[in-house]
């Protein structure tokens, strides 16, 4: 299931590759309605901070995975505390109790490390997959507000340039029509 992000984006895309028609003598410029593009462009930033949100959510999600690991961890500790205390109480078997309990509180010690190392690790995996989705996300919006730019920018130095060759053709010809002084009609 793709984000609204994603949406809005191939929407972008499509709208370019679709509906977009090339600019007169160029096959690399488009023209495009400023309007629509805008409205998708907004409705892009409104969307980015909540995409945002829910993937903090989900780094969020990573304390109470280490909490719980915690929790497990210590229940176990205190599990292997209460054996070992019934087993010393006994006094016959009470060299056998402390290695049967230094070997409980040794397991229970690994297992607990290994919760909360993989809880850490998920939590960490998690929140790169999120930095790394929202980073892509910002560069393909980056990358097609560039080429927008980009696109205005050709044709607003286009427009100047014709505008200047227009002016200098008109001096030229009124130039061209201007009747000497000695021809003037008095």
């Amino acid at each position: 299931m793709s984000s609204r992000i994603e949406q809005i984006i191939d929407e972008i895309e499509e709208y370019i590759d679709r509906d977009c028609k090339f600019q007169p003598l160029s096959t690399t410029k488009i023209i495009v309605n400023k309007e629509h593009l805008e409205e998708l462009l907004r409705e892009l930033r409104m969307k980015t901070p909540d995409e945002i949100k829910r993937y903090q959510k989900i780094i969020a999600n990573r304390d109470a995975i280490l909490a719980d690991a915690q929790a497990k961890a210590d229940a176990m500790i205190e599990e292997a505390q209460v054996q070992t205390t019934e087993l010393v109480s006994e006094h016959e078997i009470m060299q056998q109790a402390y290695a049967q309990a230094n070997e409980i509180v040794t397991q229970a010690t690994a297992q607990a490390q290994e919760i909360v190392d993989n809880a850490t690790r998920d939590a960490n995996e998690i929140r790169v997959g999120a930095i790394q989705y929202t980073d892509d996300l910002l560069a393909n919006a980056e990358s097609i507000i560039g080429h927008t730019l980009d696109s205005y920018s050709s044709k607003y130095d286009g427009l100047i340039s014709s505008l200047q060759q227009c002016y200098d053709t008109v001096r030229t010809n009124r130039a061209e029509l201007e009747i000497p002084d000695d021809e003037a009609v008095n």
